[in-house]
């Protein structure tokens, strides 16, 4: 009987002491690799292109290329990479840069290391993994108008308006497929809406002249 492939992963952290102890922590997993380590941004990126993984697990703080960079180019340049951010700040402001960045998923330092390989193993099969407490901040958050859609609901909805599906539009943005139905959500009860229908009707009424036809 043959035994699936194991998840292939790299770790970016400027941190030699994170980075040894998830190297630790994953390679006891039967079913994960660690293919390699980066501490910068740079080094990121050479790893990424040379030994193509499955997941990159990535600081938010490396410098000096900061982990939304290096996420906004791994997007671009490696799309089928999933990226899971590990970081020690919890705040919305950083969850929400990495939902919108692309990321597929976000995993905090402070939560026990079973939680952290998890994450990983979700994110390798295409779950969008947050943390609860990131959840109800995106739903909560969004100043300054609560009922309003962010910029990237809003490039989301147009995409939507157009007819394209989520996986057009996942391609479209360079995102997975799961933070485009997570976008959906948040834009459904923030418009009240059902479906996908009714938020393209509110998205095409919110154009400028969408209001004015029919209209005398």
């Amino acid at each position: 009987m043959t035994h699936p492939a194991p998840v292939r992963i790299v770790l970016a952290d400027d941190h030699e002491l994170v980075l040894e102890g998830l190297r630790s922590l994953i390679e006891a997993e039967p079913d994960m690799e660690v293919l390699a380590t980066a501490k910068d941004g740079a080094q990121l990126m050479d790893v990424v292109a040379r030994r193509r993984p499955d997941v990159v697990v990535l600081d938010l703080e490396m410098g000096p290329v900061g982990g939304l960079q290096c996420l906004d180019m791994l997007r671009a340049d490696h799309p089928a990479v999933r990226v899971l951010v590990l970081t020690a700040y919890s705040d919305g402001e950083s969850m929400r840069a990495a939902l919108e960045g692309g990321a597929s998923g976000f995993a905090l330092k402070t939560e026990p290391p079973q939680q952290t390989v998890a994450s990983i193993r979700q994110v390798s099969r295409g779950q969008l993994v947050f943390p609860m407490a990131a959840r109800r901040w995106l739903l909560r958050a969004p100043a300054p108008e609560p009922s309003q859609p962010t910029d990237r609901e809003m490039e989301i909805l147009a995409l939507v308006s157009e007819g394209l599906t989520n996986a057009q539009i996942a391609q479209r943005l360079r995102v997975s497929d799961n933070t485009v139905k997570f976008h959906l959500q948040n834009v459904y009860l923030k418009l009240g809406v059902r479906n996908r229908t009714e938020a393209a009707t509110w998205y095409l009424r919110q154009r400028p002249g969408g209001r004015r036809r029919g209209g005398g």
